[in-house]
């Protein structure tokens, strides 16, 4: 069957699309609309919480506030003075051992230095006697000619500021570079060559030492004295010796009886 434009059946079928028309638009409005509404509902949810603002007194930042005063009429609490506990110890400098031995050299810069001597007139005859002997061992080349006069026991010469093991002369040997006691010897003589002092005189502790070096304070020598002091010691010595604080090289020290009593170094 043939339809035409001013048919009627042309009518109906534009009558049915339109009613097609009008049904497609609002779902097509929710379609387009529906999404939309989902991804604002998404977003509300992903939003942080509101934040309740603090109160005044927690609106300053840790550790900006300021301490209250102290109430009216008190008084703040004083410090704590020091005691004599809080004070670090101190430690006295080191100088000289002095034990009591007669041996140790006792120099005191507070009091006068006692006379340098070079006249061996003037030493008391039995110490002369004595100095003479030892001197004369020495240049004989053989330290042998000691032993007579180091003696034995309660009498022996010290030779050693602590404790010695077995003969005095196989001791002074092995204090010798050359092992057979010559060079102990040289520095025997040379010691006794120089100027002397009297210490503590009319004292139980009187003596006669060589070299005067040791009843000294060594930052009073004159040049004059640092030369001889040279012919002992080396340069090096005399700065460590100075440090120490005093003469602590080999020395002689002989009663006014006569006695040798000491030939040591060291302190």
């Amino acid at each position: 069957m043939n339809f035409t434009i001013s048919g009627q059946p042309r009518g109906l079928v534009y009558s049915i699309w339109l009613a097609a028309f009008c049904a497609a638009v609002p779902l097509a409005l929710c379609l387009t609309t529906g999404p939309a509404h989902a991804l604002s509902e998404i977003k509300r949810e992903e939003l942080p919480s509101p934040v309740t603002p603090p109160a005044d007194d927690d609106m300053a930042p840790p550790g900006s506030a300021v301490p209250a005063p102290d109430p009216l009429g008190t008084t703040p609490p004083a410090a704590r003075e020091p005691t004599p506990a809080d004070e670090p110890e101190k430690s006295e400098p080191e100088g000289p051992a002095n034990d009591g031995g007669v041996a140790n050299p006792r120099t005191d810069p507070d009091t006068p230095p006692p006379e340098v001597v070079y006249d061996l007139t003037r030493l008391p005859e039995p110490v002369r006697r004595m100095h003479d002997l030892i001197v004369e061992a020495c240049r004989s080349g053989d330290v042998e000619k000691l032993r007579p006069l180091i003696g034995t026991g309660d009498q022996m010469t010290q030779l050693s500021l602590g404790d010695i093991d077995g003969d005095p002369i196989a001791f002074l040997k092995g204090l010798s570079g050359d092992g057979e006691g010559q060079e102990i010897l040289a520095i025997m003589e040379e010691v006794l060559s120089a100027g002397y002092v009297h210490v503590d005189a009319g004292t139980p502790q009187e003596l006669y030492v060589w070299p005067y070096f040791f009843a000294l304070p060594l930052d009073k020598l004159d040049a004059k004295q640092r030369v001889e002091l040279f012919k002992i010691v080396t340069a090096g010595d005399f700065d460590g010796m100075k440090q120490f604080g005093a003469y602590i090289f080999y020395r002689v020290g002989i009663t006014p009886t006569g006695q040798w009593m000491f030939f040591v170094a060291g302190d």
